[in-house]
């Protein structure tokens, strides 16, 4: 069984989205449809980009024959990157290198060099700002850029010669940041590993030598991330999958560890992209901002509700970290929690540092930099950051563009959760529709008391849905009977069967 792109996250930012999904054109029969044909109604209910205009893919094609940039590059192919990703990506954004220094850590972290192939103010350019990033769906993906460059001349795909962004970072023995350079490379990747397989390799005793060091750069970034007060939220991950035999189902995408500290390396550039932003007093940042009290007592009056204990001293993210994770009113709590991270959003700024510039579910000033095949802001970001510590002004085009970077982007951002929601909506009730009257264990997850309605978390098959109940409670395990299924509308309705299970 093949696992999709699409997936529910459980980021802190997309948790903290949470409309429900607009009703939409789905055929039933969807479910048993082929991978590729099962979402069109998805497709065209939210206008989602077809193919590329021509005179786009004719930049494209040019940028391939003859590359745009013509800045001076380091020969960094002596280094032994690696890809580390999903089985089966193609738009391969980043490849790493972690070694050993006398007193901490090198990382050299090399990401794919978009600007060398998108002309300023050209049809790509203007493409890619209307598109804004790569929407996943199920049955293929929505590319930010041609496929002949996100998958092809662009990716670093392995035992190829590719124009990068290399960034070098030195940790201390803590794991904190000591030296940052950002410069244009080539770059050659040596393997292309998937997680699955890099984690047999260290169960086996016998990791790739470039990611070796991984769970000790790993392990001493989430110590900083703690130190930093992120609010973190554990919260289900549904992903949907797809086999011959079965069609379309849901899973639960477990998070791996190493998974986890992969993404620590992407956060440590992330953070230093900030400070050099910040630092020149132009750039854009990827900002949450700190809740405020009344989101913090909503969540010490759930707990005291739950009888969970909250001691005095703890902040919030500490509280959120300590729970026991296979408690369901811990579960509860994660969603109660999602109040603290509401307002994500991009900051624009060209004339000193903004006035917001945090990103609580980090816990520090963060910009998006590592994942250019796939997201419109990290190309000028990374822009940015280059002239600066070069020395250079930022280029005209740059500073103009970014100011348009948080519109484009927060459209995006909305579009690509809308129709994430509606993917996972429609295979719920595609999975449960021979399933009415049955009786499932679910945790309650919120509640609304005046409309005796709530929301439900059953984990197999693993849905998210309304339920009818005046009795229920949040934090409950219950059991609930499925009394509704709308494929076409891709809805589904529990009701409350009887008292707590648990």
């Amino acid at each position: 069984m093949a696992a999709a792109r699409t997936s529910r996250r459980n980021d802190s930012v997309a948790a903290a989205e949470s409309e429900h999904p607009d009703a939409g054109e789905a055929a039933p029969e969807g479910a048993a449809a082929g991978p590729g044909t099962a979402f069109v109604g998805i497709r065209r209910e939210f206008g989602l980009p077809g193919e590329f205009p021509t005179a786009a893919l004719m930049e494209a094609e040019q940028a391939v024959a003859e590359p745009l940039s013509a800045a001076e590059r380091t020969d960094a192919t002596g280094l032994p990157l690696v890809t580390v990703d999903p089985e089966g990506s193609k738009d391969l954004d980043q490849a790493v290198l972690l070694r050993r220094r006398r007193h901490g850590f090198r990382v050299h972290y090399a990401i794919a060099d978009t600007a060398t192939f998108v002309a300023p103010g050209g049809a790509l350019d203007r493409e890619t700002f209307r598109r804004g990033q790569t929407l996943y769906l199920p049955d293929g993906n929505i590319p930010l850029h041609p496929p002949l460059l996100s998958e092809g001349a662009a990716s670093l795909l392995p035992e190829q010669v590719r124009p990068a962004v290399l960034w070098t970072v030195d940790l201390d023995s803590h794991g904190v940041p000591v030296r940052v350079d950002v410069r244009r490379a080539v770059v050659r990747s040596v393997a292309a590993l998937d997680y699955r397989g890099l984690l047999r390799s260290f169960e086996a005793g016998a990791p790739h030598p470039a990611v070796e060091l991984l769970p000790e750069v790993g392990l001493l970034r989430r110590e900083q991330t703690t130190h930093r007060g992120a609010i973190e939220l554990g919260l289900p991950e549904q992903r949907v999958e797809f086999s011959d035999s079965s069609g379309w189902r849901l899973g639960l995408r477990p998070r791996m560890w190493l998974e986890a500290f992969n993404a620590e390396i992407s956060l440590l550039t992330g953070m230093c992209a900030a400070e050099i932003m910040l630092a020149a007093g132009v750039g854009v940042l990827r900002t949450v901002p700190d809740p405020d009290e009344e989101a913090v007592s909503g969540l010490r009056r759930a707990a005291e509700r739950l009888g969970v204990y909250w001691p005095p001293d703890r902040s919030a993210a500490e509280f959120l970290a300590g729970l026991e994770p296979s408690r369901p009113e811990s579960l509860a709590l994660h969603v109660a929690g999602t109040r603290l991270l509401r307002g994500a959003g991009y900051t624009a700024f060209r004339e000193g540092k903004p006035a917001v510039v945090g990103h609580a579910g980090i816990g520090a000033a963060y910009a998006h930099v590592t994942a250019p095949l796939r997201r419109l802001v990290d190309r000028l970001c990374t822009e940015i950051c280059l002239a600066v510590v070069a020395g250079r002004p930022v280029p005209e085009w740059v500073r103009e563009g970014i100011m348009e970077l948080p519109s484009a982007m927060g459209n995006s951002d909305r579009l690509a959760s809308r129709v994430e929601r509606a993917c996972i909506a429609q295979v719920q009730a595609w999975e449960l529709a021979d399933r009415l009257g049955e009786v499932f264990t679910a945790t309650v997850l919120r509640t609304d008391e005046e409309a005796g309605t709530g929301e439900v978390f059953v984990p197999e098959p693993p849905v998210i849905a309304r339920c009818h109940g005046a009795e229920l409670v949040r934090g409950r395990r219950v059991s609930v009977r499925l009394v509704d299924v709308d494929s076409a509308r891709r809805e589904v309705l529990f009701e409350l069967a009887d008292g707590p299970s648990d």
